[in-house]
């Protein structure tokens, strides 16, 4: 339950901080209908848990082949983690960068794929950083950390469309920052656990 409950946790964290996906996510919640809102809020969560999975399993699987590919892993993932983690805490979003959402179905499911799959720098920091904490996790508990994480994305995009329609006009650049903050704060603590993960790892190789 524990493993359960890091991935749901790291799964928030991840998933929280205002980027491309949340931003098309928040627009579509404050200028679509209800029925749209649950389309995208699905659509996007689906994109969301398919790259989770890929990242986790394939550089988890990579990294399982060797001490050395898990220590370079352990250490490089620590620290782009502590760097993802302080890019998230000082950046300064704004809702002006929403995009119009007013577009067909087909359309919405192609830009959702877009900003998740297509997003270098998701595969980048996802790969890092599922990958990292596949490698650090006990023997077996891969699939409960995945299902964590996967319940948080569920549980995020369906919660904060639902929410940001119902609350519309309080949104602000200021609550943005402040998500920024936290998942920051949150994303960096995982940075420093993964990097005890590797301290530990060291002293037990050498």
């Amino acid at each position: 339950m524990n493993i359960l409950i890091q991935g749901l946790m790291l799964g928030f964290a991840y998933v929280m901080p205002i980027g491309a996906q949340n931003i098309f996510a928040i627009n579509t919640a404050l200028t679509q209908k209800r029925s749209r809102i649950l389309a995208t809020a699905f659509i996007i969560a689906f994109f969301d848990i398919t790259l989770s999975i890929a990242c986790f399993f394939g550089i988890g699987a990579l990294i399982k082949l060797s001490v050395w590919i898990e220590l370079a892993i352990l250490g490089i993932g620590a620290l782009v983690v502590l760097w993802i983690g302080f890019s998230i805490f000082r950046s300064k979003d704004t809702m002006s960068e929403t995009k119009d959402v007013s577009l067909p179905l087909t359309r919405v499911i192609w830009t959702a794929c877009v900003v998740t799959w297509f997003n270098p720098q998701a595969l980048i920091d996802g790969s890092l950083l599922l990958g990292a904490f596949h490698a650090s996790l006990p023997s077996g508990k891969a699939f409960l950390f995945i299902l964590g994480v996967s319940i948080a994305s569920l549980t995020w995009w369906f919660g904060m469309t639902t929410i940001v329609s119902l609350i519309r006009t309080k949104i602000n650049d200021k609550m943005l920052r402040w998500i920024n903050i936290i998942c920051g704060l949150i994303i960096m603590f995982y940075g420093l656990k993964l990097l005890n993960s590797f301290r530990i790892l060291v002293l037990k190789t050498f």
